[in-house]
């Protein structure tokens, strides 16, 4: 399938003009731009429920092939970094001569979209079919990528696709796997009294107890072959009213980062169990624990198997990729975990892989979300050749690609 319009398709140009383009409160101007662009190269890009961008390419045979998703987020976060393009310094990754592009969603996401859209507008499918599908909410609540999939209102999963390719900057690595998050609130309930008084029930009190609980909530855990063990950290405590009064509530805040085949209903339950078991009866403080209120799912767990076709074939493509623009060796096209929840959980059990150019951290510190956030243009470019690679292999002739073509 060949589209009517421009043919040539410069993904910096578009990483250029991507972060330019304000996409931290809103995303109309960025799903401007992405709808443009697409109609420019002859593609109809179709801004569906939940504010999702989606365009197809079908083949003459969908059938004899697999439905692959290409798949990144369009929103970006704080803080504000200003546009610039020019040579790396010494804190940033590259080596001699390396060309950067800062400014807020370099990185995190707008290189791999321009990757992602460079793969797209090149590819011709033989068989199978290709849709490239942009959320708008990957930061904030994901409610986009909840309703592409079925799990909101209406129960249809528009992409119901056999692979995914979600892109986020990995260092141009094929990463199958990623740790989930929940977020969860412990709540003491005691009663509350005079200071002076050998009374009252003291919900801060009893927080020590429920801190123990979470300190050795996994201590029996199994790690994950890929992602290693679970995590779980308070990260805000709150409580009292007083301060010569007995407090009669306390609440903490824990973050999870979970593995499979733990749910957020497991934890929620199991948490509850632990903590009760660790306050003391006698302590008269009633235990509950509620899982953070929100609309779409939480970023569970996934992991693909790493020696999947899927796996193979986007490590093998960026290691070609890489070496093809003079990226250092080691550069690009490992297999490992991603650091970090993605929307990439939405779509499993699917066989699925998170990549694209860039880093959440390099050797300096935090890149993404951060107010030193760059991508080098010359894994924008090498991203953009593995995608090509990823779907040609996935959806070229077979034959063509037996002899060479």
């Amino acid at each position: 399938m060949t589209a009517v319009g421009e043919t040539d398709f410069d993904p910096v140009a578009f990483l250029e003009a991507a972060v330019r383009t304000p996409s931290h409160e809103s995303v109309a101007e960025m799903r401007d731009l992405v709808v443009e662009t697409l109609g420019r190269f002859g593609v109809d890009g179709e801004v569906v429920a939940g504010g999702c961008v989606v365009a197809e390419k079908r083949s003459t045979e969908p059938a004899a092939g697999p439905h692959l998703v290409l798949n990144t987020h369009l929103d970006t976060v704080t803080p504000h970094v200003p546009f610039e393009r020019g040579p790396a310094t010494s804190t940033e990754r590259g080596d001699a001569g390396a060309e950067v592009v800062r400014g807020r969603g370099a990185c995190d996401a707008k290189g791999p979209l321009a990757a992602l859209v460079a793969g797209f507008l090149a590819a011709e499918p033989a068989r199978g079919r290709l849709t490239l599908a942009l959320t708008p909410d990957e930061e904030a609540l994901s409610l986009g990528a909840a309703a592409l999939t079925g799990q909101l209102s209406e129960p249809d999963d528009r992409l119901d696709a056999d692979l995914f390719l979600v892109g986020e900057p990995t260092g141009l690595d094929a990463c199958s796997a990623a740790k989930g998050r929940f977020q969860a609130t412990v709540e003491l309930a005691g009663t509350t009294a005079h200071a002076a008084e050998f009374a009252g029930a003291n919900a801060v009190a009893a927080a020590e107890h429920a801190l123990a609980a979470v300190r050795t909530f996994d201590d029996d855990a199994d790690a994950h072959p890929e992602l290693g063990p679970p995590k779980l950290t308070p990260t805000v405590i709150d409580g009292g009213a007083a301060t010569n009064q007995v407090p009669a509530d306390c609440e903490i805040t824990v973050d999870r980062r979970s593995v499979p085949p733990e749910t957020a209903a497991g934890f929620r339950s199991s948490l509850a169990t632990a903590v009760r078991e660790s306050v003391p009866t006698a302590s008269g403080v009633a235990v509950d624990v509620s899982l953070t209120d929100r609309e779409s799912p939480f970023l569970a767990a996934f992991a693909t198997d790493p020696d999947h076709d899927l796996v193979r074939t986007v490590a093998d493509a960026a290691r070609e990729a890489c070496a093809s623009v003079g990226l250092p060796a080691g550069r690009g096209g490992g297999v490992r975990p991603f650091g970090a929840a993605t929307e990439a959980s939405y779509f499993t059990p699917a066989p699925t892989v998170v990549f694209g150019p860039g880093d959440l951290a390099d050797e300096t510190g935090a890149v993404a979300h951060a107010e030193r956030e760059y991508v080098a243009t010359r894994e924008v470019t090498a991203a953009a050749d593995a995608v090509e690679r990823t779907v040609d292999a996935l959806l070229g002739d077979p034959d063509a690609t037996a002899n060479g073509g």
